[in-house]
């Protein structure tokens, strides 16, 4: 049953599509339009980060976000400005019987629902955002540093193992509420020995350079192909060593800044299974104290 004479207001429709896209252009008698607002905008706002952040080159991180925050907000806007001049324009509307406030609610919800869960598949399984607050990752990562990580690592089906050299994050051994990134340097069964500065997997060393700079010793490590840059700022206090064979299911980890970092030669092995994400490249970086990093911009770690 239809109820004539229902003018929009202009004011609900612009509020409207401000809290939701497309949901001003429902109020207005626009399902259509108001479904494919909606569903740009979500496509945009998060599957599209993920796909910027998994299959562009470093490079193109930066310009690719910019675009696609351009092309978001201007959905938005567009859906605001169009919800309120089309109201405007409904001066004698005939009102459907399902636009009373329990529908609105309604399919508001369900909107919110699909968002919010977009969200978390998005976090769980595909790419994730990470903050950097200690320089135990010097030279590779900096304090300040906000990366993606890629999240299709490590999990049944997943085509990315954990290999020796990948910068890993995950679930701290000690404090499960917290997330730790190092360097992974032995699998399963590896046998590893540390010597000062110095470190063996399996009987070869890791040291590929090494530069004595001041006070501090810069270390260029490599394994399988891969290679990175490690520091030991104060050579001096790490005078001890270890040896031990990497148990099974378990991945030994060390901080790229030797010195400070907490890592499995205090806490020990960690997991496979709680190793979640692997670090892929840096979209923001600011100096404590001091103005962004623009040349971090777009960085992806060794």
């Amino acid at each position: 049953m239809h109820t004539l004479n229902h003018p929009r207001k202009p004011l609900s429709a612009l509020a409207m599509s401000f809290v939701l896209p497309g949901f001003g252009q429902l109020y207005n008698g626009e399902p259509n339009k108001a479904i494919w607002l909606f569903v740009a905008f979500a496509m945009l706002s998060i599957p599209g980060v993920a796909f910027v952040a998994l299959y562009l080159a470093g490079y193109w991180m930066l310009p690719a976000l910019l675009l696609s925050l351009v092309l978001t907000l201007s959905i938005w806007l567009y859906g605001i400005m169009d919800a309120w001049r089309t109201a405007r324009r409904k001066q004698g509307y005939v009102k459907p019987g399902w636009q009373i406030s329990g529908g609105y609610a309604l399919i508001f919800l369900l909107c919110s629902l699909a968002q919010l869960s977009l969200i978390g598949y998005v976090r769980e399984h595909l790419v994730q955002s990470f903050s950097i607050p200690s320089s135990s990752m010097e030279p590779s990562i900096l304090p300040g540093d906000i990366l993606f990580a890629d999240m299709r690592y490590n999990c049944p089906g997943c085509k990315s193992a954990v290999k020796r050299g990948d910068i890993a994050i995950f679930v701290y051994p000690n404090d499960r509420t917290l997330n730790y990134i190092k360097r992974v340097i032995a699998l399963p069964g590896d046998s590893v020995r540390i010597q000062g500065h110095a470190i063996w997997v399996n009987g070869k060393p890791l040291t590929v350079q090494e530069i004595q700079n001041g006070p501090a010793i810069q270390v260029t490590e490599a394994i399988e192909g891969r290679q990175w840059q490690v520091q030991w700022t104060q050579p001096d206090q790490q005078a001890t060593g270890m040896e031990m064979v990497v148990p099974p299911g378990h991945a030994f980890v060390l901080g790229d800044n030797r010195n400070i970092s907490k890592d499995s030669r205090l806490f020990g092995t960690v997991p496979l299974a709680d190793i979640i994400g692997k670090a892929r490249q840096i979209w923001f970086s600011k100096q404590p104290q001091a103005g962004i990093r623009w040349g971090r911009l777009g960085g992806v770690p060794d």
